[in-house]
């Protein structure tokens, strides 16, 4: 088995060119088993911080995770930040003049956070009170109130993660946002799929679809309220649109032949999606508004997993009208496909980085395929993984990451790599496997 370049992944050289979509739409459940998220290298430069357990001044019981807990958790995993244990802390002031910071130099941190949880003045959810400070120059760095309705504590602490590592990196965070991935759990006739979306560190999971048959590819849409997905449950293809809240879905495509690949435009009015209406898998838009098909490609190779670039300029796809799957892109408008990635005997799954400037692909030589960023500008490759069936990459909404599906054994599991290679965790599901990630926007 091997991963290959049309819709979906790990599927034989005999069905190499055949684009089969086995989804079947099922009713939605929770989903129970979490995933586990490992450090797998870490960065040895990464900065010493503290987080303050939060002084709890809120009319509700505390959660059973803390804040300190989540925002640390954020910060560690992006690899740059490492938190200080709260054993460790000699201090736990709750304001900035209780603060001494000669205490916290001896204790070699560079960043100190310190904050509070308390009842807003309408009774209406929680308000959480935090300042950041630089311990060596003790300059506050950040000081911000951030409102969360009731039961969002969680979430309010991925806010205030993500706003340190804006402050301290000038990247916006990503911590407030969710991914969507596949689960495979069971044997035989018990072998049950699901679509599911979690917290970005793997918490609260649930199932959008499950079906006893494989689902694959979702994509968000742009508000990150929506994935779209292909299911068979009509014996053909179809892309379906659903609400990720409510469960309520949409027909997409249904037509005769191959409907799949599915990928928002930035602003949602518009889906590039694979069909085969001419007998041949070409890229097609679809106006969501009115339903209308423009077809993009026109080619006797496969054209498939379009993908547009982040100011809607150029849809990416892959297709091997050069001999050998490649990059390639073309104006929304149409025109002359324009091949994108110079090197390599196969690059395909493309996922357009925030800044337009940089692919990541599955990129193979040989038998080995592994997670690759191409710069546009400098027409170079750079290798992030180690890899050797490494496929769906997913650039994190600020850049800074690339979540992808890989195999440890017979197991599927997800991992993430830094941008630059140098940090890498693994997320493990307690039982089955996991693939096919997909990382939303940033959530408002």
């Amino acid at each position: 088995m091997k991963s290959t370049f049309i819709l979906f992944t790990t599927v034989t050289d005999k069905v190499k060119k055949l684009f089969i979509f086995l989804i079947v739409l099922m009713a939605s459940e929770a989903v129970h088993a979490q995933l586990q998220i490992e450090i797998i290298s870490g960065n040895p430069s990464a900065l010493p911080i503290a987080i303050v357990p939060f002084q709890w001044e809120d009319a509700t019981p505390p959660p059973i995770n803390s804040m300190d807990e989540i925002i640390s958790g954020d910060l560690y995993r992006s690899g740059l930040f490492d938190p200080m244990d709260t054993a460790d802390m000699m201090e736990r002031p709750v304001d900035e003049e209780s603060i001494r910071f000669g205490t916290w130099r001896l204790l070699k941190v560079d960043y100190l956070l310190i904050g509070s949880v308390r009842t807003p003045a309408d009774g209406q959810g929680h308000e959480l009170i935090y300042q950041l400070f630089d311990v060596h120059t003790r300059e506050r760095l950040l000081s911000q109130i951030t409102t969360v309705g009731p039961g969002d504590l969680r979430y309010g602490a991925h806010r205030v993660a993500d706003a340190i590592y804006q402050t301290l990196t000038g990247v916006p965070g990503a911590f407030a946002t969710r991914i969507a991935y596949i689960t495979a759990t069971g044997f035989g006739a018990d072998l049950r799929y699901e679509l599911v979306v979690s917290d970005a560190d793997g918490f609260g999971p649930q199932s959008v679809v499950g079906s006893p048959e494989p689902l694959l590819s979702p994509a968000w849409s742009p508000d990150g309220k929506k994935l779209a997905y292909v299911s068979f449950e009509k014996g053909n293809s179809a892309i379906y649109l659903q609400d990720v809240a409510t469960g309520s879905r949409e027909l997409i495509s249904g037509g005769k032949g191959i409907n799949g690949a599915p990928s928002f435009s930035p602003d949602g009015r518009k889906m590039a999606m694979t069909l085969s209406r001419t007998g041949n898998p070409e890229i097609y838009i679809r106006d969501m508004a009115t339903g209308r098909l423009t077809q993009l490609t026109q080619h006797w190779a496969i054209d498939t997993e379009p993908v547009w670039a982040p100011d809607g300029k150029y849809i990416y796809f892959t297709s091997d009208r050069g001999g050998k799957p490649q990059i390639y892109r073309v104006a929304p408008t149409g025109g002359k496909p324009e091949r994108v990635t110079l090197e390599g005997d196969y690059n395909a799954r493309a996922s357009i980085a925030p800044d337009g400037r940089r692919i990541a692909v599955a990129h193979g030589r040989g038998n080995e395929y592994r997670i690759a960023i191409w710069d546009i500008e400098t027409e170079r490759f750079t290798i992030l993984t180690p890899g050797v069936l490494d496929e769906s990459p997913s650039f994190a909404p600020n850049g800074s990451m690339v979540l992808y599906a890989t195999r440890e054994g017979t197991r599927g599991v997800l991992s993430a790599v830094s941008a630059d290679g140098s940090v890498r965790q693994r997320l493990i599901l307690s039982e089955g496997d996991v693939r096919e990630p997909a990382w939303s926007p940033v959530i408002r």
